[in-house]
């Protein structure tokens, strides 16, 4: 017994000194070649400059309604001809009750003259059923992206159609006998709204929106004539200036006038073409024209830019923070740290030859191999870097060995590095 334990803790102790000592070789190791590498991948940079200012428009605030109850008939950002019918205003609550059974009653015809059609032919119940589906999917992405506004409108579309369906199943002869009877419904309630019903007409054509600011009257873009940074530090709404109804957007023409440092403008040229991107309401980029810089005024300049495009999706914006995006740049991100500013090669005779050249060391299978790089820019803590040989044709097999690609084990720090050493 007493051998029998003693060969136990003899067992014991070796292995306690095995892992003691195989523990103390890895961290010697480390910290005498402390071998850190990380992944090449790409990466875009954009340079711009910060905005905060006023979207301009060419903008007509309709006449404000009174006496009566107001119905807007467009949508914002809705294109309007001269004359089409903006708002309806009804003298009563039961003026506004019966225009809605009127357009009960419209959608019920429309739903029974379809019903007869379909009693036609088979297609048409094929082309109702895709549109209920296409209707039933777009309820559904409306849904899930929170857009309720959306949602509710293909939610009508979606009850009126599958209303129609169930109307394809009903006798030809029933469905004539109803119509007869709700288009005299119709005329009837048509003819006792006549004289309680106005309309406000759009006197040009454009754009409506519901919303009157105050600015209109103020902001226009013949006021961004001569425009300086102490005009537009003093711009105020009038107040004044209301609508019930809305107003409209003239033209396709849009602008944003901004304030900002003379020295961040002074690579604006007036012509040139840029991308504006506004900090929240619109999710993409807009294309825009510089369209005039005024000159410095305590260190600070007024710049208006000029766009032609996405005008319905801008009629709720005003004063708006934005920026000018002057440049992107795309390459492969690293960090500083793996950056080198020369190259060491070890021939045959074990001589070392160093060459002044940008670039970084890659882990290619046990082998550090060097890859001459051209920083495209200089970040905080990265740098992004192309390949000097990535626009080559025709390379030999050492340059393509030596082309940085995205996915390259980037070697950042290292012990005595040179190209072709082998890290085991």
């Amino acid at each position: 017994m007493k051998n029998s334990s003693l060969g136990t803790k003899l067992l014991l102790a070796a292995v306690t000194l095995g892992i003691l000592a195989y523990f103390t070789a890895q961290g010697l190791r480390y910290f005498s070649d402390p071998l850190t590498t990380t992944l090449a991948y790409t990466y875009q940079v954009e340079e711009g400059i910060d905005l905060s200012g006023y979207v301009v428009r060419d903008e007509q605030v309709l006449p404000d309604e009174s006496g009566g109850l107001l119905r807007v008939q467009r949508m914002e950002g809705e294109r309007v001809g001269k004359g089409g019918v903006v708002a309806m205003v009804y003298a009563d609550q039961a003026s506004l009750d019966r225009q809605s059974e009127i357009d009960a009653l419209v959608t019920r015809i429309e739903q029974l003259q379809y019903a007869q059609q379909a009693a036609l032919g088979s297609e048409v119940s094929l082309k109702l059923d895709t549109q209920i589906m296409q209707s039933l999917m777009a309820f559904r992405a409306d849904v899930t992206a929170s857009k309720l506004y959306d949602a509710e409108d293909h939610g009508e579309d979606l009850r009126a159609l599958v209303l129609k369906r169930d109307y394809t199943y009903t006798d030809t002869a029933d469905v004539t006998e109803q119509l007869t009877q709700l288009q005299t419904q119709l005329q009837t309630l048509r003819s006792q709204s006549a004289a309680s019903v106005r309309r406000v007409t759009a006197p040009a054509a454009g754009l409506y929106s519901a919303v009157v600011d105050g600015y209109e009257t103020v902001l226009t873009p013949e006021s961004l004539t001569d425009l300086t940074p102490s005009k537009l530090a003093a711009v105020e709404p009038d107040e004044s200036t209301a609508s019930s109804v809305g107003k409209l957007i003239l033209g396709d023409a849009w602008y944003y006038a901004a304030v900002l440092d003379a020295q961040d403008a002074q690579g604006l040229q007036e012509g040139e073409q840029l991308t504006l991107r506004f900090a929240k309401n619109v999710e993409r980029d807009l294309s825009v024209t510089v369209e005039s810089v005024s000159k410095e005024e305590d260190g600070r300049v007024a710049a208006v830019f000029e766009g032609r495009t996405y005008l319905p999706q801008l009629t709720l914006l005003r004063q708006q923070s934005a920026q000018i995006i002057e440049r992107s740049i795309t390459g492969l991100r690293i960090p500083k740290e793996a950056l080198r500013a020369e190259w060491v090669r070890v021939d045959s005779d074990g001589e070392r030859t160093t060459e002044q050249e940008t670039g970084v060391y890659c882990l290619v299978g046990a082998e550090a191999c060097f890859k001459p790089v051209e920083v495209l820019y200089d970040g905080d803590d990265f740098v992004l870097v192309r390949s000097t040989f990535e626009d080559a044709v025709d390379t030999t097999s050492t340059q393509e060995k030596q082309r940085l690609r995205p996915g390259d084990e980037v070697i950042i720090t290292a012990n005595d590095l040179y190209d072709g050493k082998v890290i085991d």
